[in-house]
């Protein structure tokens, strides 16, 4: 995939971040023909732990749901979006100190300076592959349980070969009728990866505003990508390879190397 086709798929990602809701019946709509989703169950959240929500504070203050994040690696560290706080051109469009975690019913703020971006320094635009960031907690969160760290070396192998998955969006999507979505769903094809190890996956899990950052699982209910963009979002067309996917990027390469440096850090 180009340069210019993933700077394209970042756009896509912010808009899903944002929290613009499509009007009349889009609001209800999907990605694909096809919508399996379900609201997730207390069953579902023990099945995927780490399951948790970005909260930000809009202009007048008040916390908004914005998108999927996760606990992860340890009881202090949260795996989620860059383009929750940069745009496609690494500008920034909200400040860490504006938003907080929510996990098992609780709030836990972030260290504001913990901010570690997917992107290399000197990068001047965000692609889907360095569309991660991971961020500290004040506090360790004592309710709930991180995700472990991903073992990279079992990661799916590059092809087209399909490979079931199920979507977790604990911050739900707002085409959907539910504060929280589960769906079966497949990856088609896995991309070959860029420099930094990682690669991006395209699937065709249904997707809406504030699913970014949804965690996709294996069979063996591990945590393999998270989702970063949509394209054509509330279409319902069909899946297609090229011009109508969802896209995630795989946990594995420079994205695990900041995880286990995150625990060495926060020990």
């Amino acid at each position: 995939m180009t340069h210019s086709g993933r700077r394209i798929l970042a756009a896509a990602a912010v808009l899903a971040l944002s929290g613009a809701a499509a009007a009349g019946e889009g609001r209800l709509a999907a990605l694909y023909p096809q919508d399996g989703r379900r609201a997730m169950t207390g069953g579902d959240f023990a099945r995927f732990p780490g399951a948790g929500i970005l909260f930000c504070r809009d202009a007048a203050g008040v916390p908004k749901r914005a998108a999927a994040a996760w606990l992860i690696a340890g009881p202090r560290i949260v795996m989620l979006n860059a383009h929750n706080f940069r745009n496609k051109r690494l500008e920034v469009t909200r400040a860490v100190a504006d938003c907080f975690f929510q996990i098992a019913g609780r709030n836990y703020d972030f260290e504001p300076e913990s901010l570690h971006l997917g992107t290399r320094p000197g990068a001047e635009a965000l692609h889907i592959t360095d569309d991660w960031a991971l961020l500290q907690l004040r506090e360790p969160v004592t309710a709930a349980t991180a995700q472990p760290v991903p073992d990279d070396s079992a990661g799916p192998p590059t092809g087209s070969e399909p490979l079931p998955v199920t979507m977790v969006s604990p911050a739900g999507h707002e085409n959907f009728g539910s504060a929280t979505s589960l769906e079966s769903c497949t990856v088609r094809q896995i991309d070959p990866p860029g420099e930094d190890g990682i690669r991006q996956v395209r699937h065709d899990c249904n997707n809406g505003y504030g699913g970014s950052g949804s965690g996709l699982f294996d069979a063996e209910g591990r945590l393999i990508a998270m989702h970063s963009a949509s394209l054509s979002m509330n279409s319902r067309r069909s899946y297609d390879g090229e011009f109508h996917y969802g896209a995630a990027l795989l946990l594995e390469g420079t994205l695990v190397e900041a995880l286990r440096e995150a625990v060495r850090r926060t020990r």
